[in-house]
């Protein structure tokens, strides 16, 4: 459970489980072709396998089953040592028609949520909900070594909900400091496996992004009329990262023509949560189309997707949308769009006395014996070169040090000429660089 989220409401007052075809919102036909599918690709099942793989109750499956086989699709065959009942099968005809859903959409998951369905959620989920106070955020940051007056600005503009510019040198820790934000958002949330628009599918629930929380219920309960919609898995609050590579094109959904798939975009995919545009400006595609794209969604709180037949369709937007960029932002955005933003938070490097904080924390994790004479040389590097103090120096200088003692065979020791090593190998002296 998150300690920071105080006025949750239990998952099954908003995402109640479907009792009937009705409360799925999807038409029977549309379940029909969604088990026909199911039975292709997975082989013969018991109504029980079916119930868990289509994440729709038995009662619901058996209703559709029934009409299957009243149209010779499904055969049922009896138990066998290792089924829970009889087992469905297809027939020719059910191949058939199998192969023939299959061409107007590959999408062989669990049942998908409407669109409908799928705002009330993400509306009871809202970001906008989070109620983020001072205490709070000292708390969520208790283990981090962070300048006061930066949280201080980071909790306001959490708290309000708007998008954010965050700002400063590579490596002041903008993305690391971020992330942990999400902290602040509140308890676990739903998402869909996908959502159903008609008979478009689109896909929702991806593993590398959106983290499972395992729930504590019975297994059995896929049949009870208890708990919430399994149509959704319960996962942390998403934070989803794009960077250099961001195109246009990513923030639409991408259908692929072979496998009759459609997958959301990252913005859909962290609703209720966060979604960083990371080193902002250095994207294939100009800031400013970038920020129009921005435009609606931030003022209106939807989105306009394209599905796959090429129908316009407005979603729900409720992201906190972050942009991190290494360039002075005035350089990057006119003042009417900073302006929108609200917030602008610069990142600066840490102080001398912050940056051995965290130097001996990194040191204290690698457990690397880092004698006190080694970090005054390393402080006095760092002022004969006048270099920052920036907080990612510590981890990558000390994980250089490690690369060393394991490639040594030696015992975990920082030494002067292992820290010199490490610090000629890490950053570059610009004056001989040159490769003649």
């Amino acid at each position: 459970m998150n300690p920071y989220n105080k006025d949750s409401l239990p998952h099954a007052v908003f995402a109640q489980r479907p009792r009937s075809i009705k409360e799925t919102g999807l038409s029977a036909e549309f379940i029909g072709d969604l088990v026909i599918k199911h039975l292709h690709v997975n082989g013969i099942a018991d109504l029980h396998q079916l119930s868990e793989n289509i994440a729709l109750s038995g009662n619901i499956l058996e209703t559709v089953l029934t009409e299957l086989r009243k149209q010779n699709q499904v055969e049922m065959l009896s138990a066998s040592h290792n089924s829970r009942g009889e087992r469905y099968a297809l027939t020719d005809k059910g191949v058939a028609q199998a192969l023939v859903a299959l061409n107007k959409s590959g999408y062989t998951g669990p049942a998908p949520v409407t669109l409908e369905q799928y705002r009330t959620v993400v509306q009871a989920q809202s970001v906008q909900n989070s109620k983020v106070t001072r205490p709070d955020v000292q708390k969520a940051f208790e283990d981090t070594i962070i300048d006061p007056h930066l949280l201080d600005q980071l909790g306001p503009a959490l708290h309000s909900g708007r998008a954010i510019m965050i700002y400063g040198l590579a490596g002041t820790g903008k993305t690391f400091i971020c992330k942990k934000l999400t902290r602040l958002l509140g308890e676990s949330i739903l998402i869909p496996y996908a959502i159903a628009v008609g008979e478009s599918v689109v896909q929702v629930y991806d593993p590398s992004l959106h983290h499972e929380v395992k729930a504590n219920e019975n297994p059995a309960s896929i049949h009870l009329h208890q708990g919430s919609d399994p149509r959704f898995i319960k996962c942390e609050r998403p934070v989803a990262v794009s960077g250099g590579e961001l195109t246009l094109d990513m923030l639409e959904i991408d259908h692929d023509k072979n496998t009759r798939l459609s997958q959301a975009p990252l913005q859909l995919k962290a609703n209720n949560g966060m979604y960083i545009i990371d080193d902002l400006g250095r994207q294939r595609v100009s800031p400013i189309d970038l920020f129009n794209r921005w435009i609606v969604p931030l003022e209106e709180k939807h989105d306009y997707l394209s599905l796959d037949t090429g129908k316009r369709v407005q979603t729900p937007f409720d992201v906190i949308l972050i942009f991190s960029a290494n360039i002075n932002p005035v350089d990057l955005a006119d003042e009417a769009f900073l302006r929108r933003l609200g917030y602008k938070i610069k990142f600066a490097p840490v102080s001398q006395a912050q940056y051995i904080n965290i130097w001996q924390l990194y040191a204290k994790e690698l457990q690397l014996n880092c004698p006190a004479n080694l970090l005054d040389e390393i402080i006095d590097r760092y002022k004969k070169e006048n270099r920052p103090f920036l907080p990612c120096h510590p981890r990558d200088l000390l994980g250089l040090v490690r690369d060393q003692c394991e490639y040594q065979g030696d015992d975990r020791i920082a030494t002067t000429e292992r820290l010199r090593l490490a610090w000629d190998t890490y950053f570059i002296d610009i004056k001989n660089a040159r490769i003649d």
